[in-house]
């Protein structure tokens, strides 16, 4: 067992982490940095995933953060393949897979979610797939690629996502959902029913309304049947059914937990000069007025950011709108501000049948949330409302206007 010191420990060899390396060396931080990581990649972001890397448009380097060569000539250590297995909080400590042990200054927690696994009656068959690193969308593509038909559980991100990918390349797939409508989970079903019956137009089958209840098969799957009795015959599963945070080392290490690693205003946990970013990050939003815990690409970025200047002395609370996006193939581009955890009305602007318009989502008068599709120009003016708190009552005629320009407003 080997014992060392560092400057920044950064535990997480995801987005957030590669981005607050980034940040303290590009704000003079001249400590050591660590960024210890199990997966055996450099940091990378996840969105391809499901988009350009399953349908084989791009490479698995496309998606990092920084090509392996900049970390060393940026002087940042970086351990793949390995886990933090321990933090004592008190002593600055912690102990990594295989016994050596490393004292640290300041550290930032960024160790994502893991995907829900289903127990389910089957859930042994091969040909069940989950989608979290590269190797999971390899094995869906290589099985998908000699597969007549695939079925999707979940009618979200994930879900759709994959389903468009899936199709653009050629298979045939079917998503079984328990909500009715599509994405409505996260936009409601009347701006769900839009990506609803898109996915429909383009031949993939839609089963809303369906819990799953067994797979089928005699060593590999061979259908997925639901608690309503349907049978749907497929060659492969892809399962998306969300994530949970991972905070066992948060938790065993005394921090406090709750969804997510609890975080104040400047994302510092409950010890001094501890930080938290990305999936696992549970913070009190300044613009929100409520904690909120985001699972997005942007979000990830934009704490490891925010997370490396506080971690050198900003002491700036994190004021960032959260922004999301999602590609169902080349069918449709959505983008959204928010997130808005109810609303009264939705203001429309632009044609929903034409495929470019934007939702605003407002609560008591205030924007609470804007969805885009094609119409990004929109969503700078929603996000400074949003931000500003800003009473729009008077202004759902000029939101509604496209010919209106959103400057006007507020």
């Amino acid at each position: 067992m080997t014992e060392r010191k560092v400057e920044f420990l950064l535990v997480g060899g995801g987005f957030a982490s590669g981005h607050c390396a980034t940040e303290l060396r590009k704000r003079g931080a001249e400590g050591e940095i660590l960024l210890v990581g199990r997966e055996p990649e450099v940091p990378y972001e996840r969105p391809p995933l499901s988009k350009e890397y399953m349908r084989g448009e791009s490479q698995r380097s496309d998606a990092y953060v920084h090509p392996a060569s900049w970390y060393e000539e940026n002087d940042v250590e970086l351990l793949t393949g390995r886990n933090v297995m321990s933090l004592d909080t008190a002593e600055r400590s912690a102990k990594l897979q295989g016994g050596d042990e490393v004292r640290f200054e300041k550290a930032l927690l960024a160790t994502g979610a893991n995907v829900n696994i289903l127990r389910v009656e089957g859930a042994e068959n091969e040909g069940i797939h989950y989608l979290r690193a590269f190797g999971n969308t390899e094995a869906i593509r290589k099985d998908a690629e000699k597969a007549e038909h695939v079925v999707l559980i979940g009618g979200s991100y994930i879900g759709s996502e994959v389903a468009a990918s899936l199709t653009a390349t050629g298979t045939k797939c079917t998503i079984v959902m328990m909500e009715e409508v599509l994405l409505s989970n996260h936009f409601g079903e009347e701006a769900g029913r839009f990506f609803h019956d898109l996915v429909e137009s383009h031949g993939i089958e839609i089963l809303g309304g369906e819990s799953l209840q067994a797979f089928e098969g005699d060593g590999r799957v061979k259908a997925v049947v639901t608690e309503s009795g349907k049978q749907v015959e497929c060659d492969a599963v892809v399962v998306g059914a969300g994530v949970r945070p991972d905070v066992m080392l948060a938790q065993k290490a005394g921090l406090e937990v709750d969804d997510g690693i609890t975080c104040d205003a400047k994302l510092q946990t409950s010890v001094e000069g501890i930080y938290a970013a990305g999936d696992v990050c549970s913070y009190d939003s300044v613009i929100h007025g409520r904690r909120l815990r985001v699972e997005h690409w942007d979000v990830a970025l934009q704490q490891g950011q925010a997370a490396g200047a506080n971690m050198l002395g900003e002491g700036k609370d994190y004021d960032v709108v959260p922004y999301f996006f999602s590609d169902l193939a080349d069918w449709a581009s959505l983008e959204y501000v928010g997130p808005a955890e109810d609303w009264d009305e939705i203001v429309w602007r632009g044609e929903r049948d034409s495929g470019e318009f934007s939702a605003w989502y407002l609560k008591d008068g205030k924007v609470a949330g804007c969805l885009s599709v094609e119409r990004s120009e929109d969503l700078a003016r929603a996000r400074e409302l949003l931000a500003e708190g800003t009473d729009v009552s008077a202004d759902r005629e000029k939101i509604a206007d496209p010919g209106t320009d959103l400057g006007e407003i507020g």
